[in-house]
């Protein structure tokens, strides 16, 4: 049977590596505050989405740039759909392409500008989850705080422990990993991982549920879950006051049940924290138009705007069910996205584009020129709109002296066809009057 699809460290293609990869990022960011005296999760999640947006910080500005860029090509992008709105024909859509692309051309920058950026941050950010997701697969000193003691290897060996534990809501994502042929043949260690994948998402009722099924083992549970001496992963989990491991939907049935308003209020704090931020980021980035005389793209852009407003609610009701911890990322994130924003919107605005466009139309010759590309129509035309003003007065003057000449020739030629040499109104008249007017531009 083949791998399943939830591990402890994920293997899908392209997002496991890069998860390996930041998963040494997060284990170096804990040992750091494990030397100085504060070895805490929340605060190693903090500092490690601070860094990898931090990193990502030069395709953010080059995204915003793209829509900065997008929204001064619109006008030019909307008078060339108009202008082909009803005409469905071959030649027609080829011609609105080929408009199209010059206008992409003019602002030097590709349709596919925005998506090249997107292509590179969303497995990176695919594999912040992961890693944030399942902090024990890849922080070497939490996942040491399930081994040390011997939990783990007591459990595996202790009757009905694996039945049992598939059996809690904390293992429902699991499901798989228990029934696959790596945890029947024990391969790689996958039953000591499952374990402790399980114990992971365990909340405090959990703990006390595990100590009441297995009282021979609560020693052993209560040094390592922690017994109100923020011993382990209490230690490492307790951030502010809050236990990270534990979902806000729990801590609100708890204080609900305790009667504790401060305790339903932090409940909330971690969602309500989320969506809020969220939306602030939401509001500082640049938002799609509308009204671009295209339904098909006001309806996309309706879409968008919409989806803009929804997913702050939807994080709210994500973060509300797991554990905070990931709440507490998509706080920091929103926060240090936020910030960017407005210091990318500052950068943008005191940009001159024009002096911009004129630099990307640099690069892509450049980059034409490279590839050997021959000169197109446009391209001529772009060199002609970029003649300095005296090379355009000096043809404006001959184009004057040419048409005065022709003038001056075509007098010539009416008076020599007025002398009375051949009958007017004759052919030959007419014959030797433009013969002797080309002799006189031949001269």
């Amino acid at each position: 049977m083949a791998d399943p699809l939830i591990l402890t460290r994920t293997t899908t293609f392209i997002i496991g590596p890069v998860a390996d990869l930041l998963g040494l990022l997060m284990n170096g960011i804990f040992h750091v505050l494990n030397l100085i005296g504060i070895p805490n999760i929340g605060l190693a999640i903090i500092l490690f989405t601070i860094v990898i947006y931090m990193a990502l910080m030069p395709l953010t500005v080059k995204q915003q740039k793209f829509s900065k860029l997008s929204q001064k090509m619109q006008p030019e992008l909307q008078a060339i759909q108009n202008k082909y709105k009803n005409k469905r024909d071959n030649d027609s859509m080829m011609k609105m392409n080929e408009e199209t692309q010059a206008v992409y051309k003019k602002y030097g920058v590709s349709p596919t500008g925005s998506c090249v950026q997107l292509a590179i941050q969303m497995p990176i950010l695919f594999a912040l989850y992961r890693v944030i997701y399942n902090v024990p697969a890849y922080v070497t000193q939490v996942k040491d705080a399930f081994l040390s003691n011997g939990l783990i290897e007591k459990l595996i060996a202790t009757k009905g422990a694996s039945e049992y534990l598939q059996s809690t809501s904390a293992a429902a994502q699991f499901a798989k990993q228990f029934t696959s042929d790596n945890f029947i043949n024990n391969v790689g260690n996958t039953v000591q991982n499952t374990f402790i994948d399980v114990l992971n998402r365990f909340s405090t009722g959990d703990w006390a549920n595990l100590v009441a099924k297995y009282p021979d083992l609560s020693n052993l549970i209560h040094n390592t879950a922690g017994n109100g001496t923020l011993d382990l992963l209490e230690k490492y989990n307790n951030f502010l006051g809050l236990n990270i491991g534990n979902s806000p939907w729990y801590s609100f049935r708890q204080a609900l049940a305790a009667g504790s308003v401060i305790g339903l209020i932090a409940a909330v704090l971690v969602p309500a924290l989320a969506a809020i931020t969220q939306l602030v980021n939401v509001w500082l980035m640049p938002q799609p138009q509308a009204n671009s005389g295209n339904d098909t793209a006001d309806q996309m852009t309706a879409s968008m705007k919409t989806m803009n407003y929804i997913m702050p609610i939807m994080s709210a009701w994500f973060c509300f069910t797991l554990p905070s911890g990931m709440g507490l990322y998509w706080i920091a994130g929103s926060v240090i996205r936020s910030i960017q924003q407005v210091a990318i919107n500052k950068s943008i605005d005191k940009m001159d584009m024009d002096a911009y466009v004129k630099q990307q139309q640099e690069k892509a010759r450049k980059k034409a020129e490279k590839r050997g590309d021959k000169p197109t129509a446009y391209d001529r035309m772009m060199q002609y709109s970029q003649m300095s003003t005296k090379s355009l007065d000096s043809a404006a003057k001959k184009s004057t002296v040419s048409e005065k000449q022709k003038e001056q020739d075509l007098a010539r030629a009416k008076k020599y066809y007025d002398n009375g040499r051949y009958k007017k109104g004759s052919l030959a008249s007419r014959a030797n009057m433009v013969r002797d007017f080309n002799d006189v531009n031949k001269n």
